[in-house]
């Protein structure tokens, strides 16, 4: 009986081994074929194999070859879509912040953004630098170099060197703290996604929450925004980047 048991056991052991194994192994042949695909301009095909790759699980070079099959497919919208998805997961990443700009020039909606103070575009510029993840590995790498600071602040003899220490071992707290709050920013804005792209040709932005409401304006294809308010159903209030505010159908855009 308990050679049976463990018989049992092991084969499904075994079994559970080859299906994690073979789960990469697929994935990398969609990957291949999807690369192989856009590379033989049939950029259809290629959007339709990345489009399930992306339902599997995140991934930045997913994210932004999605976005390049619809921008030669001239779906500017969906271009963008994945676009900012590919940002939230490398805000970094100058090659998809260039195609993004590109993208944008061919939307017809020319909003300009409200000004921001001078430190808040700073800080975003700062925070726009590097991931979520990649905030948390400087925090931890100035966290040890302010361990160190400190450590050369109780152990050197030298009053010099202990006042470097002492003043290096703050000011590398600060930065440890820093590092941590954007950390947390960007967490947050990839746990909780409050931007939207217009996916359909045009739409109107309505006063209320209704077809009779009145038209504030009409948005086309490709136009970011910012969710407000999704408590009505079938209804999203949106909020421009030049702060004006109105109702847009939910079907009508997809959340970033």
């Amino acid at each position: 009986m308990t050679r049976y048991i463990t018989s049992l056991f092991l084969l499904f052991f075994f079994a559970l081994s080859s299906v994690a194994a073979s789960a990469p192994d697929s994935v990398m042949t969609d990957k291949t074929k999807a690369d192989k695909a856009y590379a033989a301009e049939q950029y259809e095909q290629a959007a339709h194999i990345y489009q399930q790759l992306a339902q599997r699980g995140e991934s930045l070079e997913v994210y932004y070859n999605l976005g390049n099959c619809y921008y030669r497919l001239d779906d500017i919208a969906h271009a963008i879509l994945w676009y900012e998805r590919a940002l939230l997961l490398s805000p970094g990443d100058s090659d998809v912040r260039f195609n993004l700009r590109l993208a944008r020039t061919k939307t017809v909606d020319k909003i300009l953004p409200e000004e921001e103070l001078f430190f808040v575009r700073w800080y975003h510029t700062l925070l726009n630098v590097t991931s979520a993840s990649g905030w948390a590995r400087t925090g931890i790498v100035f966290f040890v170099l302010t361990l160190l600071a400190f450590a050369a602040y109780f152990l050197a003899s030298s009053l010099r060197f202990r006042k470097m220490g002492f003043y290096g071992g703050v000011v590398l707290l600060l930065v440890v703290l820093a590092s941590n709050l954007m950390a947390w920013h960007q967490n947050v804005r990839q746990q909780h996604r409050d931007r939207a792209i217009l996916v359909y040709q045009s739409a109107a932005v309505k006063s209320t929450p209704s077809e009779n409401g009145t038209d504030i304006l009409l948005l086309h294809s490709g136009t970011s925004m910012q969710i407000i308010d999704a408590s009505m159903d079938g209804w999203r209030q949106i909020r421009l980047s030049d702060g004006k505010e109105g109702w847009i159908p939910e079907s009508a855009i997809e959340v970033i």
